[in-house]
């Protein structure tokens, strides 16, 4: 590198944004992630000791995947090699791989290739990746976003071993807010800043646990606010919610989240609690979430979770599917906001749901013995003639609208796959059961009247 071009580089990093020029160069520098970078822990023992495997990095937006990665490189002394699967191919794949095999036959230097959202990476490009893995002609280091155990091929996952990256926290992020305003050599020390505590606290929390974006908004104000006769600049809550003006909610309706909040919700309704459902419900569509397919998640958890209890939930939750349809959004969302408080405080029962899982046991496992003749309709003379219908009993001719009759094959005969409990209307279910067929109900078990 000539002089021309080193000049060229240190001026590059004096105009890089303040994320980038903040970010750790070491261990002692890392904020965050101390489950397995902390003293002792795995990833760091690894590390230091020089046996380090491939490795992929799982986490959010702005937990340190890719600065992990840099220090990692340094404490190896290994050559770092970065690509984004976004943009690189199998050549850009080839041509690392070439440089590395000569770096390692002229220098004796390992190479970590680093793929960043390697998900996006196709089969055929994760293919490609396996062979220099497998040999050891670079150490793969792939950060993702998403679940690897979808997104990543097999044959890769085993030769890698997952480190999952959790979102910072609050106090982590004003740890590193704070550097940036103290640093004089790379962050915003020349700039005497003071930052209030109201504004601080804003900031740590819109950051939704990403220091990127954090950092950044935190230079954008910098910025934007003149210094006083002092030399100083305050950043107040207000300059803070000027630039920001709209949070960017974290979310992928393609990804993790997209599955993790439609299961919180889910599981809200279930557990009976309207307040975090709402909640759940509320940052789905805030975020741009399609309703229809919440729609279609409320309507399972009114036949999954409640069921008999409340037919009525049903109900409700096929009205709110067709209001979102028929008036669209952002009118819809309180049709869906009344039907997820309906579930969550409906009795709850998930009788339903665990008979139709027997039934598809039994239906899979079992004989499929043929309809009894009795319950096949005799639509023709010699469907007749064969016995088609014969001795069925017709209930409305009897009273009560009830007469004892077998509906099942011989293999299934009076089995009992539906359960019904003892809240809601499923209470009242269960006595008529008990009164039609008390051969089946008076012989429940404790354990069974729940």
């Amino acid at each position: 590198m000539d002089m021309f071009e080193k000049r060229m580089q240190e001026d590059l990093k004096k105009e890089a944004p303040l994320a980038a020029r903040m970010r750790p160069r070491n261990f002692e520098e890392f904020v965050g992630q101390e489950h397995i970078v902390g003293k002792g822990h795995a990833l760091r023992t690894l590390i230091e000791s020089g046996q380090l495997p491939s490795i992929i990095l799982w986490g959010p937006p702005g937990t340190g995947k890719t600065t992990l990665s840099n220090i990692i490189a340094n404490i190896t002394s290994s050559h770092f090699s970065p690509i984004s699967a976004v943009s690189a191919g199998v050549a850009d794949l080839r041509r690392i791989v070439e440089e590395a095999q000569e770096r390692r036959r002229l220098h004796q230097q390992k190479t970590i290739l680093f793929i960043d959202e390697i998900h996006r990476f196709n089969k055929a490009q994760q293919d490609a990746i396996l062979p220099v893995v497998e040999d050891g002609t670079v150490t793969l280091i792939g950060a993702t976003t998403e679940n690897p155990s979808f997104e990543v091929i097999s044959p890769l996952l085993s030769r890698s071993r997952v480190f999952v990256l959790n979102p910072l926290t609050e106090t982590e992020i004003g740890t590193i807010i704070k550097r940036a305003i103290e640093d004089k050599e790379r962050g915003l020390g020349g700039f005497n800043i003071e930052l209030t505590p109201e504004a601080m606290k804003y900031l740590t929390t819109m950051a939704g646990s990403d220091a990127r974006t954090a950092l950044n908004i935190l230079e954008m104000a910098a910025l934007a606010t003149q210094a006083d006769k002092n030399g100083k600049r305050s950043i107040s809550l207000e300059k803070i919610e000027d630039v920001l003006q709209h949070r960017s909610l974290l979310y992928d309706r393609a990804g993790d989240q997209h599955y993790d909040l439609i299961s919180a919700l889910h599981k809200s309704i279930r557990g009976s609690d309207p307040d975090a459902a709402l909640y759940w419900l509320a940052r789905m569509l805030e975020a741009g979430e399609d309703p229809l397919f919440i729609a279609r998640r409320v309507i399972r958890a009114a036949s999954e979770d409640i069921g008999m209890a409340d037919p009525q939930a049903l109900v409700v939750a096929m009205a709110a599917q067709q209001a979102v349809h028929f008036v669209g959004m952002p009118e819809g969302n309180l049709a869906l906001a009344e039907a997820v408080v309906y579930l969550a405080t409906a009795p709850k029962s998930n009788s339903l749901y665990l008979a139709y899982l027997g039934l598809q046991d039994e239906v899979k496992r079992g004989q499929n013995e043929p309809v009894p003749l009795h319950l096949r309709n005799p639509v023709t003379g010699l469907m007749k003639g064969i016995g088609y219908g014969k001795d069925y009993k017709l209930p409305h001719s009897y009273p009560g609208h009830f007469v004892k009759e077998n509906y099942f094959p011989g293999s299934v005969k009076g089995k009992v796959f539906y359960k019904p409990g003892t809240f809601g209307f499923e209470k009242q279910v269960k006595e008529r059961l008990k009164y039609w067929w008390p051969e089946r109900w008076n012989q429940e078990k404790p354990d069974e009247q729940k």
